[in-house]
């Protein structure tokens, strides 16, 4: 029995996305994402993305800093700024990309640009193909530095 390896990133992405308004609040969104079991929502408006939030994010940019998540919108700790990558790509240079970016995850678009799906670091790391890259890409991402307040 043969098992089929990934080669590109649609073999192996979650075409299931689905977003939330802006104006939803973080405890919506966080109660969303444990419904769902993931880690990341994509935030939309009159059929256009508007940001992407993480549960990373709503613990750094909220409750870190004392925003009450029944009362903060998703806007307000958002990432507006979105990275992508194509479905045709492969697998290890999609996992560069994302160490190089320093993220865990990428929207999935198509050859026409139309976003087809979401692919985590996680999704990659379970291909044989990606194996060899994903230590470099997690230290990668993980590697920081870190300045303490005297």
């Amino acid at each position: 029995m043969s098992t089929k390896i990934a080669k590109t990133v649609q073999e192996v992405m979650s075409t299931d996305v689905k977003w939330v308004k802006p104006t939803a609040k973080l405890s919506e969104v966080a109660k969303y994402m444990q419904d769902r079991d993931c880690g990341c929502v994509l935030v939309g408006e009159n059929n256009k993305l508007v940001g992407v939030i993480t549960d990373r994010d709503i613990i750094l940019r909220a409750v870190a800093k004392g925003l009450n998540p029944a009362q903060t919108e998703a806007s307000a700790v958002m990432t507006p700024k979105m990275l992508y990558c194509r479905d045709s790509d492969g697998i290890e240079a999609t996992i560069r990309n994302m160490g190089k970016n320093r993220v865990r995850r990428l929207l999935v678009v198509d050859a026409a640009k139309k976003m087809v799906g979401i692919v985590s670091l996680g999704d990659l790391a379970a291909t044989t193909a990606g194996q060899a890259e994903i230590g470099p890409a997690l230290a990668s991402i993980c590697t920081q530095s870190l300045s303490f307040a005297a």
